[in-house]
């Protein structure tokens, strides 16, 4: 029994240990996911092109319900304690976060577009018109923010305290972020190379997230970068196709500019991390702790 008890439960407290905590949001992910399956498959049949609508759902719904549960019932802790406390620099930071992940993917594109890599083609609405322009930003917006919300909840959120509980913040980054890398190779024109990308972008997440121990600012980096790099700027999302405000051609070496995954297959991405650490030190600098903010503000 001592045993049993040394595997599975915490030295400190009457829980499971961190291992075995991530284990079980990890089931009961994968649960919700396959009862939310046979629904999503008939939407699918009836209506083709809500791809991207349903696979937000299907992700999404599974994800925060099990996060949810497994922190208030196995981690035995508030679901807010996540980083998710409503103080006045919540949206500040969700705001500021959007914004730096503009500047990093206008670095990306005049990067590409100084080597000669991106030709400008025109804009959306020569394409489609105002109204369909309009319409398809609004609707992928709605969706990245959708997804910059639960997937950092998830990654940054749930898997990487835990693991920083019960291992060290170096392993909690890397397990984590490479997790976070895995994952996305069930995206279109996923590669390995992709997925180590992500992987970067993951690490680069968790720096935003540890520099004020808030999901705030790394939620708002997460929206503001695929929005900026999809419907703004054009590249593809992690595979997907959107609508643009940019049209361009991208002819250049995969190697750097990711292909048909963009950005974060290739070697570019890596400047624009660089862009967006510099920004993220720079505006957490005189950051007070994350526990002076919060009383500050209660």
């Amino acid at each position: 029994m001592d045993l049993l008890k040394q595997i599975f439960l915490s030295p400190d407290e009457p829980r499971l240990r961190a291992g075995w905590r991530v284990g079980v949001q990890l089931a009961l992910w994968f649960a919700f996911s396959l009862v939310l399956a046979i629904p999503a498959f008939f939407v699918l049949a009836l209506v083709p092109n809500s791809f991207a609508a349903v696979n937000v759902v299907l992700n999404g719904v599974p994800l925060v319900l099990s996060v949810w549960l497994a922190r208030r019932f196995i981690d035995r802790r508030p679901f807010r304690s996540l980083g998710l406390a409503l103080n006045r620099l919540a949206w500040q930071d969700t705001l500021v976060g959007v914004a730096i992940a503009g500047v990093q993917m206008l670095a990306i594109y005049l990067l590409e577009l100084q080597a000669g890599w991106l030709r400008f083609e025109g804009f959306g609405w020569e394409q489609i018109g105002w109204p369909s322009l309009i319409m398809g930003l609004a609707g992928w917006g709605v969706l990245f923010l959708a997804v910059g919300f639960y997937e950092e909840l998830f990654s940054r959120g749930y898997q990487l305290q835990n693991l920083e509980e019960g291992s060290s913040l170096f392993w909690a980054v890397v397990i984590s972020s490479g997790f976070f890398g895995v994952i996305h190779l069930m995206n279109p024109n996923a590669t390995w190379v992709s997925a180590l990308g992500v992987g970067l972008a993951g690490v680069f997440f968790a720096f935003s997230y540890l520099r004020t121990r808030q999901l705030w600012l790394p939620i708002g980096i997460h929206i503001g970068w695929n929005f900026f790099e999809g419907p703004v700027f054009g590249f593809p999302v992690s595979g997907m196709e959107t609508v643009n405000l940019l049209e361009h051609k991208v002819s250049g070496p995969e190697l750097w500019t990711g292909g048909g995954f963009g950005p974060e297959a290739g070697l570019v991405v890596i400047p624009g991390l660089l862009v967006g650490l510099v920004l993220v030190y720079g505006y957490t600098r005189k950051r007070l702790s994350t526990k002076e903010v919060v009383i500050n503000d209660e």
